[in-house]
């Protein structure tokens, strides 16, 4: 929904609380009725760069195999995506945390995913800006490794080797 805002500039976007997700409620809605699982928001100021899902961070897999995810004051920081991002590099990936100019880059990326703590990673199929639709790679090859990988690690079937778990005691 090219026409809504989710975070403002200089505002609290970085921050996890209420009105953050309430500027997504009427833009979802459409987005569900016109038969879209969810928004990509563009930043406020130019409407150019890629800050974040409805409810997830950005990352995205380019056909150079760099995983790239937006560096942008006005998105919740996610450490799911720091822990990909770490994944990544043991793949022996780039990693890169910078603006993405949409227009730019979006034929660029093989793969994009919504990033977040209950889902770790959801694959996107496509992203639909007006007329124009871009299609990703499917299935998706790289966020599925990167998927199993983190939670192989959160379930113990794979050893913690960046010390991500903490044991509770009983």
């Amino acid at each position: 929904m090219h026409t809504y805002d989710r975070a403002a500039p200089l505002g609290v976007g970085q921050v996890k609380c209420a009105g953050n997700y309430a500027a997504d409620i009427v833009p979802a809605k459409q987005a569900k009725d016109a038969g879209f699982p969810i928004c990509l928001y563009l930043d406020a100021r130019e409407h150019k760069y890629v800050e974040e899902f409805s409810t997830s961070n950005f990352a995205a897999i380019t056909k150079s195999n760099v995983y790239l995810t937006p560096n942008s004051k006005s998105v919740l920081g996610s450490v799911t995506n720091m822990c990909l991002e770490v994944l990544a590099k043991d793949m022996g990936m780039s990693v890169e945390r910078r603006p993405i100019d949409f227009e730019a880059e979006v034929a660029n990326f093989k793969e994009v995913g919504a990033i977040g703590t209950g889902v770790v990673i959801t694959v996107i199929d496509s992203i639909t800006r007006g007329d124009k639709k871009y299609t990703f790679e499917q299935p998706s090859a790289v966020l599925q490794s990167m998927y199993n990988k983190l939670r192989a690690i959160q379930v113990g079937d794979e050893p913690d080797t960046h010390g991500w778990l903490r044991e509770i005691p009983a």
